[in-house]
């Protein structure tokens, strides 16, 4: 199969361009906090890189979409998602729990 003939499953460049975008634009909170002083300026970087990374995919994908190149998840990557987003969401779960235990305590 040629470079030209592969296909990609749905959201494969919007998931691809926000990594991409976390990781590149993720040290910039850091020097902004340090020079105003302000803490909460570390999370500007990771959110800014999500907004990048989401633009710049979305227009990949709408580019391949039109060209034929993007399928429908199969049954197996759907699934997988599931599992996936259950996945995090008990991690986001477990990770509240422990912060309010160290807040109380």
């Amino acid at each position: 199969m040629s470079e030209q003939d592969k296909t990609y499953p749905e959201g494969h460049f919007l998931g691809m361009w926000m990594g991409i975008g976390i990781a590149f634009f993720a040290g910039v909170g850091v020097p902004l906090s340090i020079i105003f002083g302000i803490p909460g300026l570390i999370g500007i970087g990771p959110a800014i890189g999500v907004a990048f990374g989401l633009s710049i995919g979305q227009y990949i994908e709408n580019k391949y979409k039109q060209q034929g190149l993007i399928r429908p998840l199969t049954e197996a990557e759907q699934k997988r998602k599931r599992y996936a987003i259950l996945a995090g969401l008990f991690l986001l779960l477990v990770g509240l729990i422990v912060s309010i235990l160290i807040f109380l305590l």
